[in-house]
């Protein structure tokens, strides 16, 4: 299945670009602002946060609306030169979890409505399905031109998690609502198109502009994290969820002999005890008898993460599936071999053999294996770490990822009518 902005397609938007945008960025639970590491903060922050950015340094003027989750925000916090995020008052003034956040929806309409009744932006673009609900009932009342990116879907979701999924019953008929109701659909991975198909959103709707990766900040050169005394070290990054696989490089450590596993990620440090997640890898980790190889960290600020990404020798992505899956990039960019399960977006971002392995899902004996075959091998993994870098810095690099959104942009504009044009 192929769309008309094409797999990848991160060029530079052709002439001069369209001038100044207003542009709304929708993102109902994952703010740019959070703390990343928790359970539902993660790659979609990072996304959001980055694109922002990317889209004001070229000239753009950008809001970010995300849910007040705590009584001390601020309305209005201004992220950098060009970009303001705003509190949405939507559900009460506190954390809740993002399956639980549907009934608050129809109230960040109603109050996205109010506001761009007043000022409206020259286009909206949401982030995930809720922000796309919330969204579409706006764009609606006021003629708004709407691009949506899922970041997820429920299809994939309820296939993998089955019974323990808690997502709304209605996510996926909620889902097609967007995809349908959406001037169009801004995917991520090739495997994302796919699953759009099924679900009976017409090709031409959508386009392919992966997620990004700030390749100045990760970097091969720096500083790298401090080593223990093992010879070898693996590091696992992200969101401490049983989907995200951890239990499976636990698993592979015990054929791994002279290695150790750091797992960064999960509630701060001082609160992984009571973490039901970490103590159930603690127990795998204890039956496994590898305990005294497993190192959490729980979750880090975002400038001790490149560090810890330089400090290991080959960084594991094992997710039972990953819609896109930022890891990867982050770790590429700083030169690191990745190996990685063969599942969603992995499978264009790693590319095997060349930057790393890719490997069947829940499968501790094959990422051992590939694992195993980079540590015994210094210049395959030099190697592996070198084409990484180049493949980031060819595709991936933030400023290619916003010119192509920025395409996909004047696409929807200009098929809007007269009326409705560029400042």
């Amino acid at each position: 299945m192929t769309s008309s902005l094409g797999p990848f397609h991160t060029g530079a938007p052709d002439g001069d670009g369209p001038g100044s945008l207003s542009v709304a960025l929708v993102s109902e639970h994952a703010s740019p602002l959070a703390t990343l590491g928790g359970v539902d903060a993660g790659g979609q922050n990072v996304h959001v946060a980055c694109l922002a950015g990317a889209l004001a340094d070229r000239g753009h003027r950008v809001t970010v609306y995300t849910r007040r989750d705590s009584r001390d925000l601020p309305d209005r916090v201004a992220l950098r030169d060009g970009v303001e995020v705003r509190h949405v008052p939507a559900g009460p003034p506190e954390p809740i979890p993002k399956d639980e956040l549907l009934p608050h929806m129809a109230a960040f309409g109603r109050y996205l409505a109010r506001i761009w009744r007043a000022r409206p932006p020259d286009l909206v673009h949401s982030h995930f399905w809720m922000s796309g609900l919330a969204s579409l009932r706006a764009v609606r009342e006021l003629g708004l031109p709407l691009l949506h990116t899922y970041h997820a879907l429920g299809t994939v979701k309820r296939r993998h998690q089955q019974l323990a999924d808690t997502s709304p019953p209605r996510r996926i008929a909620y889902e097609s609502e967007v995809g349908l109701g959406c001037d169009r659909i801004i995917a991520t991975c090739r495997d994302e198109v796919v699953e759009l198909g099924r679900m009976g959103i017409p090709a031409a709707k959508i386009g392919i502009v992966p997620c990004g990766v700030d390749t100045e900040r990760f970097t091969p050169r720096g500083p790298a994290a401090e080593r223990g005394s093992h010879p070898y070290r693996l590091l696992q990054l992200g969101r401490l969820v049983p989907r995200k696989g951890a239990a499976v490089s636990i698993a592979a450590l015990a054929l791994l002999p002279d290695t150790e596993l750091v797992v960064v990620g999960g509630p701060p440090a001082d609160r992984l005890d009571d973490d039901p997640e970490v103590r159930r890898l603690r127990g795998i980790a204890r039956e496994a008898g590898v305990a005294d190889r497993v190192r959490f960290t729980g979750g880090v600020p975002s400038q001790e993460v490149p560090p810890l990404l330089r400090g290991a020798d080959v960084v594991v992505c094992p997710a039972d599936y990953e819609p896109f899956g930022i890891v990867p990039l982050e770790a590429m960019a700083c030169g690191r071999p990745v190996v990685a399960s063969a599942v969603g977006g992995q499978l264009d971002t790693v590319a095997d053999p060349s930057t790393g392995r890719l490997v069947p899902p829940r499968d501790p004996g094959a990422l051992a294996r590939a694992v195993g075959e980079l540590l015994a091998d210094p210049e395959a993994r030099a190697a592996c770490g070198a084409a990484g870098r180049r493949r980031v810095l060819r595709r991936y690099g933030w400023g290619r990822v916003a010119a192509a959104t920025e395409k996909a942009y004047c696409a929807v504009l200009d098929a809007q009518p007269a009326a409705t044009g560029v400042v």
